[in-house]
């Protein structure tokens, strides 16, 4: 269990079908975030399972099982694990919080993410600001731009502090995911990320923005500033969408151009998840695979790639062109 105040604390959740990607996370951070301790909301039982097996350093898991209120388990009833993980999500730093006292702040991460540079530079920007919760933009290419469906703000690198504001704030978030949380766009509403629009006007106190939109990259703005910028230096890149589709086949992006740059990271996660399949499979652990429909997808390139220590193949589907 941590204990030393001047470790950074982070959150994600996943369940086994999402691991290798979970697993690319960690080493990310193992690179670019020392000192750390990542904490895992296990979403079932098989990951838990299985990142008991794998005990990776710095990594604390938190069973489901252990955090559910009956209020969430009359609630999981109603919606799909999508919309149920959505709604756990302004709960996780409170379940840190509440197994760390000397958790000071602690940091929603999407499993997706994967670090390409230090999350100081962020977390040093929201100290600087003096407010007590950090929420990051889409900052949609204009040709991609979703915000008045999926919101201004992404739920993909959230900070909370432990203080009264920031308290505010998350249960004021929790109240919201608890009556409405659906996939699906409604009365303003979007699983748990159309809320964030209205917070840095309702929580002007509280709430930061961070000034980073350039270093905060995803499929739908990285060609923008490729082009816009010339030359990209993410802090991270959020994988939005890619999915391990069937045994050495992934679909990287669905409906997106991303560039020459863009390619270029994507490439370098591929190496990275295919150290993450390589280490699970060395332990026996099952892949869990998402698969796409045949009649939805169509393959866009195949790369030859180094996998599992064999020169294989990973068709990579897109319906971009």
């Amino acid at each position: 269990m941590p204990s030393d105040e001047s470790i950074e604390h982070y959150v994600t959740l996943f369940d086994n079908n999402y691991l290798p990607m979970g697993m690319c996370l960690h080493a990310s951070l193992m690179k670019h975030a020392q000192s750390f301790h990542l904490w895992i909301l296990c979403i079932d039982e098989l990951v838990e399972q299985q990142l008991n097996v794998l005990s990776l350093p710095h990594v604390s898991l938190i069973p489901l099982r252990e955090v559910e209120s009956q209020e969430l388990l009359d609630l999981k009833k109603t919606r799909t694990r999508a919309e149920y993980c959505w709604t756990l999500t302004p709960f996780t730093q409170q379940f840190v919080f509440d197994r760390d006292q000397n958790a000071e702040q602690v940091t929603y991460l999407d499993s997706d993410l994967y670090f390409f540079d230090s999350p100081r530079k962020l977390l040093d920007e929201f100290a600087e600001s003096g407010k007590q919760v950090l929420i990051t933009e889409h900052a949609y290419a204009p040709e991609y731009d979703q915000t008045l469906t999926c919101g201004k703000y992404c739920v993909q690198f959230l900070t909370f502090k432990r203080s009264s504001g920031g308290s505010r704030v998350m249960k004021w978030w929790q109240a919201r995911c608890l009556e409405w949380c659906y996939n699906r766009f409604e009365d303003g509403k979007f699983g748990d990320q159309k809320y964030l629009d209205i917070w840095p006007e309702q929580f002007p106190n509280e709430v930061h923005v961070s000034a980073q939109v350039e270093k905060i990259l995803a499929p739908w703005n990285v060609q923008y500033f490729e082009k816009k910028d010339h030359t990209l230096s993410p802090i991270f890149y959020h994988f939005h969408s890619l999915k391990i589709i069937g045994i050495n086949k992934v679909r990287l992006y669905a409906g997106y151009r991303i560039g020459s740059q863009g390619k270029e990271l994507y490439s370098q996660y591929l190496d990275e998840l295919s150290r993450s399949i390589k280490h699970m499979r060395e332990f026996q652990l099952e892949v869990g695979y998402l698969p796409v429909s045949k009649e939805s997808w169509r393959i866009l390139r195949t790369l030859k790639r180094e996998l599992l220590g064999r020169g294989e193949m990973i068709a990579v589907l897109d319906r971009a062109i």
